[in-house]
């Protein structure tokens, strides 16, 4: 049974969690905290894949202590042998009497299996306590192991009227600098970063993560289906590049290959690059969260294929007319309920500039 001491513990396992936002791919992130007597007995959180799980950093820091405390956890705990042995197990032998967990893993090889053993060991398990924050952290995961899908959030820096470049594709800059040092921490916590080629043709962008110390640089993918893409590009310094084509030119393959990029050949029906099948292949390689940075052509192609999850719009306190390039191509729509239908998330000032998060409504 839950009482209201759970939910504090259970908050500063959350905070815990946190500290794993940039690091933890492709893995979840989470918080372990362990309690006895009402105090803190000790704490771990996941830092990064390959390394050990929030439990075992906390019950090792704990030693003895753990026995009989109970331990405070944001995901379920894993049942599973990985790269690490699995939690549930540890949890057991550390002699912990009861467990607390937000939410249920999604992944199909825990889904449950993690709160079975443990209440076979007669420990008491509680779950579903702040869930929707925990679901919240980890959303990209979620939605990978649920959809099979990545977490796709589209970036845009746009002025008041909706306009991201003049018609001569002049942009640098609409926004302030505050705004550009905050979409850095966007990129930092995602998997991937995604763009198409015309945005790679027009500035040359490197599209990594800067200013911000992570141990990685996300993946940097680009939807090229002519491979125009130059070898001397920015982006295929100093980090992996992935190119979707439709290409058959294999010396240009060839080139951008040496070049240290991965090229993969994915057409649709229309001999276009096909996107839906692009994420569903960024998640087989364990991509959470795809940061879209990317012109209206792509934003709007992702929207029309009802590809992408959340937008982060950084309005500009200005205004670039009709000629002015637009957010997103959606076409010409000819009823209402075409239109895309949004869901508050935020909105705040972000130096000179707005921020505002807002999410699809899918139907």
């Amino acid at each position: 049974m839950l009482v209201a001491a759970d939910s504090e513990w259970m908050a500063r396992a959350l905070q815990l969690a946190a500290q794993g936002l940039n690091t933890t791919t492709p893995n979840p992130r989470v918080g372990c905290v362990l309690v006895k007597g009402n105090k803190v007995v000790d704490e771990g959180w996941h830092v990064r894949a390959g390394e050990p799980h929030a439990e075992v950093h906390a019950l090792r820091a704990a030693g003895k202590n753990a026995r009989g405390a109970t331990a405070y956890v944001t995901l379920e705990p894993c049942s599973h042998h990985g790269r690490t042995p699995p939690c549930a197990e540890a949890l057991i032998e550390a002699g912990v009497v009861r467990v607390v967990c937000a939410m249920q893993d999604p992944n199909p090889r825990v889904a449950g299996q993690g709160i079975a053993r443990l209440r076979a060991a007669g420990i008491a398990v509680e779950s579903g306590l702040m869930e929707t924050s925990a679901r919240e952290l980890n959303v990209g995961f979620v939605s990978r192991m649920t959809r099979g899908l990545p977490w796709v959030r589209s970036k845009i820096a746009a002025s008041l009227d909706g306009r991201t470049a003049l018609a001569n594709g002049t942009s640098q800059w609409i926004t302030g600098e505050a705004a550009r040092q905050d979409v850095q921490h966007w990129r930092a916590r995602s998997c991937a970063v995604l763009t198409g080629v015309g945005t790679v043709l027009a500035d040359d962008p490197q599209l990594n993560v800067r200013e911000i110390a992570v141990g990685r640089q996300p993946l940097r993918v680009v939807l090229d289906s002519a491979l125009r893409m130059s070898p001397a590009a920015r982006m295929l310094q100093g980090g992996q590049t992935l190119i979707y084509t439709v290409s058959a030119d294999t010396l240009k393959r060839d080139v951008l290959t040496v070049r240290g990029a991965e090229v993969v050949v994915l057409p649709d029906a229309a001999g276009q690059v096909d996107l839906p099948t692009v994420l569903r292949d960024l998640a087989r390689r364990g991509i959470n969260e795809v940061l879209v940075e990317a012109g209206k052509t792509l934003n709007g192609a992702l929207l029309r294929a009802g590809l992408v999850d959340e937008l982060v719009l950084y309005l500009a306190p200005q205004l670039l007319g009709d000629a002015a390039r637009g957010l997103a191509d959606l076409g010409e729509l000819t009823q209402l309920d075409q239109r895309v239908a949004l869901a508050w998330q935020d909105v705040r000032h972000v130096g000179g500039d707005l921020r505002i998060t807002v999410r699809i409504k899918h139907v």
